[in-house]
């Protein structure tokens, strides 16, 4: 409890390092902010191009928005991936890029991967605005479900903070943590449903196993994006086993980023 107490204690320098997260990540570009939506709009264009025309990729239709436009339903599921994959790869570096920080004063050092989540939230909330308006401007009514989304937005900022909490000691003690976990995220995201819907995997389950379906899903990513999909595409509630599953993943691998954290801070400007 001592150590919650010097996060809140320090709430200030927190909120201090997450202002320079945002400003330093388009600091001396010319289109400043805007970075944060070009690059999602040129992912989305590209893999609507390949996937959506070429592979002929046809999600199912909105149910109850009637929406049937794969850009759309693509963007719902890559603003969580965008968001977590971006958390954790920022935050797993923290302890490393700031070792001369830490090395100079102390602080609790869990306020570095929390001020990368935070600022990848802040960025993230432009990208969710603009999703939202196009999802309005063709037909979809996603604005009931925004209080919701952002519960659930939460508790994907805790998976990625626990995540990343847990990669970054491992980065202290093995720099080849962050080139190997560059490796894993590729991967994940192929083995995740962002640009192919999971009907393509029940087809393949249907043939070979259920099982293949029953492993595939205890990927905590795929109920996160259905969930967002839900929110955001169908504008409907989403499932229970989802939710419970999405808080069940949020909550565990947080406390267990938390508790290597805190166990292993005192000796990071040793081994930094």
């Amino acid at each position: 409890m001592s150590y919650a107490r010097d996060l809140l204690r320090t709430r200030e320098l927190l909120g201090n390092l997450v202002q320079r997260e945002i400003k330093g990540k388009y600091r001396r570009t010319v289109l400043g902010q805007l970075w944060s939506l070009l690059n999602p709009l040129a992912t989305m264009l590209v893999y609507t191009v390949v996937f959506s025309f070429i592979f002929q990729a046809r999600p199912r239709v909105g149910d109850p928005s009637g929406l049937d436009i794969y850009p759309l339903w693509l963007m719902s599921g890559l603003l969580a991936w965008s968001f977590f994959t971006r958390a954790v790869t920022g935050g797993l570096s923290s302890i490393v890029s700031n070792a001369g920080l830490i090395k100079k004063v102390y602080f609790p050092r869990m306020h570095l991967p929390f001020a990368v989540t935070l600022s990848t939230g802040f960025n993230w909330l432009f990208e969710l605005g603009v999703l939202i308006a196009a999802i309005w401007l063709f037909g979809g009514f996603p604005i009931p479900w925004i209080p919701l989304l952002l519960v659930f937005m939460v508790l994907l900022g805790l998976l990625a903070t626990g995540i990343a909490m847990l990669l970054a000691i491992v980065n202290v003690h093995f720099r080849d943590t962050q080139h190997f976990t560059a490796i894993v995220i590729s991967m994940w995201f192929y083995l995740t449903p962002v640009i192919y819907p999971i009907s393509l995997v029940e087809t393949a389950a249907a043939q070979r196993g259920d099982w293949i379906l029953t492993v595939y899903r205890l990927n905590p990513m795929e109920r996160f994006i259905a969930v967002f999909r839900n929110l955001l595409y169908d504008n409907t509630w989403p499932a229970l086993d989802d939710s419970l599953v999405c808080f069940a993943w949020a909550i565990g691998a947080f406390l267990l980023g938390y508790v290597v954290f805190v166990n292993n801070e005192k000796r990071l400007a040793e081994l930094l």
